[in-house]
């Protein structure tokens, strides 16, 4: 059968959200509000995709089609915002040879899961119908459309609450927005959609009317979950709307195998993946495109984004993580800091209050304490003690440091780069080093140590005179 196709609605300005960006550009759980609504309908298998911009369209089709390279997307541009109707028309260019069934959806409605839309469309073949409306049940439908019906259920109408009457606002189903639609039946009545409304606007829904006066068939599916059809207008909204994201991607993180102690304070992206026995505790953020291996354990307070955790791997509480990789079977953590570039490989220890940037660490290294690695390549079985730093940036560039496998570098290291250290070297503790240290050679920089004998006992002589005097 032929796959469906989709038509977005993302021209609207979203005025209550008070931004200077399109609503449908906002984000949440890792994607933009019409981004999700995209990433449903080609999960429904809809193809082509078409949305329909305006307010900063070009910001809009940017942003598409960076997120979903390769994706059958296509734009049209509502210049001017006439209502739902008007803005359908757009498309019909677009879709001028299709002849299957149409998603209508609002790129504002990020929650419907793409299993409601395969519902929906598997509902509206069986009935057969020109338009299958998803409809809900709310205790407080104000705002919304109602959809009426005759005495034996059949859809008649569908009745903004801008015109409805006293009794008409009393019902409680209401329209969501989104449709399925036999594309041709659909074009063939959209001209005859009038502007005689309260809000002076082409309505959509006045597409019910018009099909049923040719005799087409009009059904509505109930959707069993409300709060999955809202659309955004405000930031509140925003905020519910992302506690129903959240929620739907932990039950799957969950149902695939993932620990999670907390739900209610873990926050995952749509777009993260998470290997089965993971136990992620409370207060956990992965962003992005952040990937999580098998037998993984990430504590409290961490904050994850495009990063890589490999299997087994342990990472302490309050480490934050942005666009690094973390081998199979590390610790890291707890109060550690890796940044853009980092590469630790399998097995590493990196501790607590350890900063790392643009560094490779080799299999099995530790930097247990009290660091800060930037711009360094390290070998296997290196030892980083408590208190290194390397010094890689000199006011103007940044500049490398080398340690080869199984140095050993004690606490308190500057490693004034350029610099390179080789293999199996020693650096004695508190040493500045500025110049390479050939391979098993041990480098020391400091003072030698004076001990005065008696000074102690001498200063407190001294300090006792000094108080007499003053008496």
């Amino acid at each position: 059968m032929t796959a469906p196709a989709a038509v977005i609605l993302a021209a609207g300005e979203g005025k209550r959200m008070k931004s200077d960006r399109a609503k449908v550009l906002h984000e949440v759980l890792g994607r933009s509000l019409v981004g999700h609504v995209v990433h449903r309908a080609l999960a429904a298998g809809a193809s082509p995709v078409v949305v329909v911009v305006g307010v900063q369209g070009d910001a809009v089709r940017r942003h598409l089609e960076e997120r979903f390279p390769g994706a059958p997307l296509k734009f049209v541009v509502q210049e001017e915002r006439r209502g739902t109707a008007d803005a359908v028309r757009r498309a019909v260019p677009v879709l001028r040879k299709f002849r299957g069934d149409v998603f209508l959806l609002c790129g504002d409605v990020p929650a419907l899961p793409a299993r409601a839309l395969r519902d929906l469309l598997r509902q509206h073949r069986r009935r057969q119908a020109s338009l299958t409306i998803l409809a809900a049940e709310l205790d407080d439908p104000t705002g919304y459309g109602r959809i009426v019906r005759d005495a034996r259920g059949r859809v008649t109408a569908i009745v903004e609450h801008r015109d409805a009457t006293p009794e008409e606002r009393r019902i409680r189903e209401i329209n969501s927005g989104t449709y399925c639609a036999r594309w041709p039946d659909l074009v063939a009545v959209l001209d005859r959609i009038r502007a005689d409304n309260a809000q002076g606007e082409y309505y959509l829904t006045d597409a019910v009317r018009e099909l049923i006066a040719d005799g087409k068939t009009v059904v509505a599916r109930l959707h069993p979950v409300p709060a999955e059809v809202e659309g955004i207008n405000s930031r509140r909204q925003l905020a519910a709307v992302a506690a129903i994201l959240r929620d739907q991607v932990n039950a799957r993180l969950m149902d695939g195998g993932v620990t999670l102690l907390d739900p209610a304070t873990t926050w995952i992206d749509d777009t993260v993946k998470v290997g089965r026995d993971t136990v992620i505790h409370p207060g956990v953020t992965l962003e992005g495109a952040t990937r999580v291996g098998k037998g993984v354990t990430i504590r409290s307070g961490c904050r994850l984004a495009d990063t890589r955790v490999g299997d087994g791997t342990t990472v302490l509480d309050h480490v934050v993580a942005t666009e690094a990789r973390i081998g199979a079977a590390c610790s890291v953590g707890p109060f550690t800091h890796l940044r853009p570039g980092t590469d630790i490989r399998k097995g590493c220890k990196v501790g607590n209050f350890v900063e790392i940037k643009k560094s490779v660490l080799g299999e099995g290294t530790k930097a247990s304490h009290l660091s800060y690695l930037g711009d360094a390549t390290l070998g296997r079985g290196v030892n980083v003690g408590a208190g290194t730093i390397t010094c890689n940036y000199d006011g103007e560039k940044k500049h490398p440091t080398i340690l080869e496998d199984g140095v050993f570098i004690g606490s308190d290291t500057q490693l004034v780069a350029p610099v390179r250290v080789g293999k199996g070297a020693y650096v004695g503790a508190g040493a500045t080093v500025t110049r390479d240290v050939p391979p098993g050679a041990l480098a020391i920089s400091r003072a030698p140590q004076k001990n005065i004998e008696g000074w102690v006992e001498r200063r407190k002589k001294r300090k006792g005179e000094r108080k007499r005097t003053k008496k």
